[in-house]
């Protein structure tokens, strides 16, 4: 229950930020209305994610108690725990850079580029909820 709650906060956070949020900023070029944002989702998303994190590697655990066993892909079980896995780098790689690279120099200039971080994580959150679900649907077995 807690991995679905934290999957709910993360990535409705993350389609209101790419869908409302974003679009405000970029018209009226304001870094400070996406900062605005961040800051204050950050105290919930965050939190989510780590949530998401521990749960999720409870879940697989579960699923298939030898890690070894995770990145065997003769296993189906394997094959969405690896999904998850790939997404979860990729969105680490984007929250990283984003918070070394681009947040701390963002001007009127830079929002193009968080626009490039926002985008592809709002994808990835929403990835993350169908891999979820192709645990009980078996889609990607």
């Amino acid at each position: 229950m807690l991995h679905l709650l934290a999957a709910t906060i993360w990535t409705g956070g993350h389609i209101v930020l790419a869908t409302v949020v974003l679009p405000k900023v970029l018209k009226a070029r304001s870094p400070a209305l996406l900062l605005d944002f961040e800051s204050g989702y950050e105290r919930i998303g965050m939190p989510a994610l780590i949530v998401q994190i521990a749960t999720g590697l409870m879940l697989a655990h579960r699923m298939v108690p030898d890690p070894a066993q995770w990145f065997n892909l003769a296993n189906p079980l394997s094959h969405p725990i690896l999904a998850k896995l790939g997404l979860l780098a990729i969105t680490l790689v984007f929250a990283l850079h984003a918070r070394l690279r681009v947040i701390p120099n963002l001007t009127e200039k830079t929002l193009t580029t968080m626009a490039w971080h926002i985008i592809p994580v709002t994808v990835i959150s929403v990835l993350f909820v169908v891999v979820g679900v192709s645990f009980r649907t078996g889609w990607l077995y």
